[in-house]
């Protein structure tokens, strides 16, 4: 696996040599709210209503104080918006009455927040923190699995271990925003550009395609 593995860290320093997170944000807080928003979402769609939501309530006060009713309409385009909503609000509380509204470097915290999974903190530890961590969310999966890096079936746990073991620890977070940039862009879930890609000798997808 080796020399496959120097092919695809090759690939990607050639394709996305400069990744970074495609969410806005400007705050800690921005980040967290942002990543959480962008579950069964685009970054796109969430960069859309978080530019209008955070002009709006500029700080962690004025968001924890929102009226629920007008944080649901502004946010109405990222879907699940009535819990969506709701966490929001909940989350700059939390962080108000804990933390002072910083949003701190404690994956067990950040964990039990409420519409906060392990991916969301990843995403917040790695961006904010430099913590090496991999977030595993369907690009990363999907690239992951065709790839041979994960198998067919593994939960994102389950690829995020492999993945950690397989990449240098320190460059982990470099790692995770080139595999989301590559199949957002590149290994797409529809029409893959599997002609031109230098991978496609080592990717169970194009064989499986091409029998």
């Amino acid at each position: 696996m080796t020399g496959s593995m120097n092919k695809i860290e090759e690939y990607l320093d050639e394709l996305i040599p400069n990744p970074k997170c495609e969410l806005n944000y400007t705050k800690d807080y921005e980040l967290l709210l942002a990543t959480m928003l962008s579950a069964q979402t685009t970054d796109k769609r969430v960069n859309m209503v978080t530019d209008i939501l955070f002009s709006k309530y500029p700080s962690v006060e004025a968001l924890s104080e929102a009226s629920l009713e007008d944080v649901i309409n502004i946010i109405r385009p990222v879907g699940t918006f009535n819990k969506k909503a709701s966490n929001v609000i909940e989350i700059t509380k939390k962080l108000l009455k804990d933390y002072d509204g910083v949003v701190p470097n404690n994956r067990e915290y950040l964990e039990r927040l409420p519409g906060v999974g392990r991916k969301t903190t990843n995403v917040v530890l790695s961006n904010l923190f430099d913590v090496p961590c991999i977030a595993v969310d369907t690009h990363v999966s999907r690239v992951s699995i065709r790839l041979g890096l994960a198998k067919e079936g593994d939960d994102p746990y389950t690829i995020e271990k492999k993945i950690s073991k397989k990449f240098k620890k320190v460059e982990l977070c470099r790692r995770h925003h080139q595999l989301v940039l590559f199949g957002r862009y590149y290994c797409t879930a529809r029409s893959p550009k599997c002609e031109s890609c230098k991978l496609k000798d080592i990717c169970k997808y194009y064989k499986k395609m091409n029998k």
